[in-house]
């Protein structure tokens, strides 16, 4: 199953579901493996923050967000993969800037900048993590300086 990105336009999306657990029993290694299959299934984002819960016992909260379709799945991965006895979850509105693609080309290669538009207007850019990190490798080269290099290129 391959998770549906949204529209690159700017748009209010109401239709989303922010879910959480607390587990004080859960290794990382099963962290990251829920982590995975959330994302598999839809998850639109999953995060974990250490938290202390009754008798000050160290745990994490696992917090996810998701459509309302995507719901009943998020449900059973949690029951079925975690130790939860019990989800949260609230409705949510995310206000999603558009999104814009640009190719900017350093001395190893292009690279592709996602910008955030907001009432047409650039309010955000961020260089592609992946594409930085494979020149980074690629030519033996601090993966700053690949940064640097796309930073200057957009000026």
């Amino acid at each position: 199953m391959v998770s549906q990105p949204p529209p690159n336009h700017e748009h209010l999306d109401d239709q989303m579901i922010k879910m959480e657990v607390n587990l004080d029993d859960v290794s990382g290694e099963w962290l990251g493996y829920v982590m995975d299959l959330l994302f598999e299934s839809g998850a639109n984002d999953v995060f974990y923050t250490p938290i202390y819960m009754k008798k000050n016992r160290p745990g994490v909260l696992l917090q996810l967000l998701c459509s309302r379709e995507k719901l009943a799945k998020m449900e059973e991965i949690l029951f079925k993969e975690t130790t939860t006895l019990g989800v949260r979850y609230y409705p949510l509105t995310v206000h999603r800037l558009e999104r814009v693609f640009k190719k900017v080309t350093t001395e190893w290669g292009t690279v592709t900048v996602k910008e955030g538009m907001l009432a047409g207007q650039v309010v955000q850019r961020a260089p592609e993590f992946e594409e930085c990190k494979h020149i980074a490798r690629l030519y033996n080269v601090p993966l700053k300086k690949v940064y640097e290099q796309v930073w200057k290129a957009l000026e």
